[in-house]
Order: C-alpha cells, then sequence, then structure tokens
C-alpha cells in the first residue's frame, strides 16, 4: 500500500511566482502574529494541482488505473487555468487554508464546465477501480500554507494587509498530463515522488 494522489504538476515560473507571493504573504503578517500561530508555508517543490487525492493505495491498482486514465478523451482546446486570485478554505475569516486558483468568474466559465467534466471522468475511472468515492467537490487551486493555530487571528489580518485585494497575475496551469504522486509522510514534511504521468486523453 502506499499513500498517493493524482496532480497537475506546473511550470516552473509559476512555481517562482508562488514563491514570490508567500513571502510577500510572510512579510505582511509574520510581524504581527503570536507565538500561538501556526502556519506551515508550502515548499517549491510540493506546489500541484491536486485532482484526486487516492489515499492508501493497493500498488496492484495502479497499472490499471494508468491504463484508463489514458482512455479518456483529451478536451479541446488544451485546459488552462487562470492564476489570479488567492483565497482560503473554509473562508477568509477564518482560513485553515490558504490557496491561489482562478477567479470566481472563470469558474462560472465554459472553460470551467471544462475542467469539471474531464474531473469527473478522473474519479469515475478511480471508483471503477474500486477507490472510494470522493464527495467533495472539486475547487482548483494550489495550497500556499496551512493555518495549524490562530485562525481566528490570521483573518482579520489578512484583511488588514490587503493582500486579498490585490490581483494577481501569475500565469496559467496547463492541464497536459496527469501524475500518479506517491507521499512519503515524515517529520520534515511530505516527501512526493511522481511515479508515472499519462497525457490527458493521450497515451503515458
Amino acid at each position: 500500500m502506499i499513500r498517493a494522489f493524482l496532480a497537475v504538476e506546473i511550470s516552473d515560473d509559476l512555481r517562482a511566482g508562488l514563491v514570490r507571493v508567500q513571502h510577500d504573504m510572510k512579510e505582511r503578517l509574520t510581524p504581527h502574529l503570536s507565538k500561538d500561530v501556526r502556519i506551515t508555508w508550502g515548499q517549491p517543490n510540493s506546489f500541484h494541482l491536486t485532482v484526486r487525492f487516492l489515499g492508501l493505495t493497493d500498488e496492484k491498482l495502479l497499472p490499471l488505473m494508468q491504463e484508463a486514465l489514458a482512455r479518456i478523451n483529451q478536451p479541446r482546446p488544451v485546459m488552462e487555468i487562470p492564476v489570479e486570485r488567492l483565497e482560503a478554505f473554509p473562508t477568509l475569516h477564518k482560513p485553515r487554508v490558504l490557496w491561489v486558483g482562478p477567479s470566481e468568474e472563470w469558474l462560472r466559465s465554459d472553460a470551467a464546465t471544462q475542467l469539471s467534466t474531464w474531473q469527473q471522468h478522473v474519479e469515475s475511472c478511480c471508483c471503477s477501480l474500486g477507490v472510494a468515492p470522493d464527495d467533495k467537490s472539486f475547487t482548483p487551486h494550489l495550497t500556499l500554507a496551512r493555518i495549524k493555530m490562530g485562525e481566528r487571528q490570521v483573518g482579520p489580518l489578512l484583511a488588514q494587509s490587503g493582500v486579498c485585494d490585490q490581483p494577481l497575475t501569475l500565469g496559467k496551469i496547463t492541464v497536459e498530463s496527469l501524475a500518479l504522486i506517491k507521499s512519503d509522510l515524515r517529520p520534515t514534511g511530505p516527501r512526493y515522488t511522481k511515479l508515472w504521468d499519462v497525457k490527458v486523453g493521450g497515451s503515458s
């Protein structure tokens, strides 16, 4: 059994942009945070668009999953997701996860519908192999940080800093392939290893 997930990898330019956003947020927030607040910042090599978290998975299923995912028809044109706003789960007032992703307007677009349809095909492939269904709605995003403690303090500081009001021009996530990534949990943080990938709608 391995702990794994399916994800879209991002470009080096976008990765560098995310690091700059993190740096800006740290400069704005850190001087005002008490010792009770614990924030875990994502490492540059860990940024990715999670499409389906699999959890503990039987390694015997992986070749079958690779074949099934490669048969999904490729959407036309190639899907691109703009990264243009900072948000949080569950809310910016009491954030537990800080992330960047597309605007609300884009999420209502035909492109977003196309992405959602493709993600549902991925979900169907996983369920057909016995993976437990995922009831969470899919929101495309890249995680910048997780607030382990002190979200009630971080929320107001985010609002006061104005960082959430600034438009982002970080680029786009291009959905060209889907990777299976193994996650090894370690005291220093998870270590990710790509095992394989498939072209979106093509062969591996």
